[in-house]
């Protein structure tokens, strides 16, 4: 009981003891698959949820409305966690290599996010640099 103990506090999922049936592994895979799928659906910062798979944003449980950049902006930034962008990166990444713009472009979407969730107040301005997701 120790050892299985042991095992779970040091981050296993789950813990099986010899010896056992291929049905009750089988299973507890299963299990265990579903659990990381639902997980790599998401993507949870300060109580703000990115729903990777209806392309939908929601804080306190009420939906975000955000245009497409906007969303990938800011998504972009969240996988990218406590990484500084200068802003051509961030116009090269988002908008495409092609994009021709001025890059206060981004800062115009960052202003706009920071309006409308509460979690891109975590987006720092790293002066004469860009932006980073602090987390």
């Amino acid at each position: 009981m120790a050892s299985k103990v042991r095992g779970l506090r040091l981050g296993a999922e789950d813990y099986i003891v010899k010896p056992f049936e291929m049905m009750e592994l089988f299973a507890r895979v299963e299990n265990v698959l579903k659990r990381r799928s639902k997980l790599k659906n998401t993507i949870e910062i300060d109580g703000c949820r990115i729903d990777l798979t209806g392309h939908k944003v929601f804080e306190e449980g009420q939906e975000i409305q955000l245009k497409p950049m906007e969303y990938d902006l800011f998504l972009f930034l969240c996988r990218n966690r406590n990484v500084a962008f200068t802003r051509n990166q961030l116009l090269d990444r988002i908008w495409g290599g092609d994009y021709e713009g001025e890059t206060r472009t981004v800062d115009v979407h960052v202003a706009s996010l920071r309006k409308k969730l509460k979690a891109a107040s975590r987006i720092q301005t790293i002066p004469k640099l860009g932006y980073r997701l602090e987390v």
